[in-house]
């Protein structure tokens, strides 16, 4: 029996379908290869001065210890494996901005001209709003939360922070405080997705700032000032994003109305044309002879 032979046409766009697919592939290797060369371009850079992105980062505890009071190292390895950790989650953070217009220049040519226009202002923001919760929760919970352990530390008890333990106490503030910060991003996906509508959110308001002070619970050490000052600013940016879903609803129906307006206009124009030259074509039509 002979085996059939495979149509030419079939093999010919299997082919076509598998040349955009490799493509993909590597485009997709070489934006993450960029990506990991600036981190480790800003890491060699920065590694130099990581003990002094190290006090940098302590300065909010050194300055509530009390007086003869310093940090402790408990690792063998933790004098040089903690600042070496905090060097290369800045450099992460440092290079985020280039990593997320690698992942956007990979994406943005399958999205439509409306959707570039919602969706760049919205990584934009999101990038901003990120670095701005790690500013607030530096500058604002990190000295209320130390102050807070050096005023109730017991009589008799030498407050001596490990050095690692305040790496991953810090990190996991940063990180809390960060996406905390994106609650007006998402407020508005959701909106423009139609999963939800403003209404049905401001309708919610006291389940959300339940759920604000639960989840400020669950990602904040077990004291009520950092609980606090997560909870509120996550109520408060929901409020933010509600607003702003507002106004692109808004923009958006407007947008569709002078779509329909022009697509109107232009059908009018259009009849109008049409009309004008049939009876041009009546008019110079010459007539029957008698």
């Amino acid at each position: 029996m002979n085996a059939s032979r495979p149509d030419p046409e079939t093999s010919a766009a299997e082919t076509e379908q598998e040349q955009p697919f490799l493509a993909h592939l590597v485009e997709l290797r070489d934006r993450l290869l960029r990506s990991v060369m600036v981190v480790l371009v800003i890491f060699l850079a920065l590694f130099s001065f990581a003990n002094d992105i190290y006090h940098l980062l302590a300065a909010p505890l050194l300055a509530r210890l009390p007086e003869g009071q310093t940090m402790i190292a408990t690792g063998v390895m933790s004098p040089f494996l903690t600042p070496f950790k905090l060097t290369l989650v800045v450099s992460i953070f440092l290079g985020m901005p280039f990593i997320l217009y690698q992942i956007w220049a990979f994406i943005a040519p399958g999205l439509y001209r409306h959707e570039k226009r919602i969706a760049f202002p919205l990584l934009v923001s999101s990038i901003i709003l990120f670095y701005l919760g790690m500013v607030f929760a530096y500058y604002v919970v990190f000295p209320l939360v130390f102050g807070f352990m050096a005023s109730t530390t017991p009589e008799g008890v030498a407050l001596t922070p490990d050095i690692s333990q305040y790496l991953d106490f810090a990190l996991k503030l940063f990180f809390a405080f960060g996406v905390a910060f994106e609650v007006p991003i998402a407020t508005i996906l959701l909106v423009l997705a139609g999963i939800t509508t403003p209404e049905s959110l401001t309708a919610k308001r006291p389940y959300i700032i339940v759920a604000a002070f639960v989840i400020g619970m669950l990602l904040t050490p077990p004291d009520i000032i950092s609980q606090t000052l997560l909870a509120v600013p996550m109520w408060l940016l929901f409020e933010i994003g509600v607003f702003f879903s507002r106004l692109l609803l808004r923009r958006r129906e407007q947008d569709a109305a002078e779509r329909e307006l022009t697509e109107a206009q232009m059908e009018d124009e259009l009849d109008k044309a049409i009309a004008d030259e049939e009876r041009l074509d009546v008019i110079d039509k010459p007539g029957k002879p008698e």
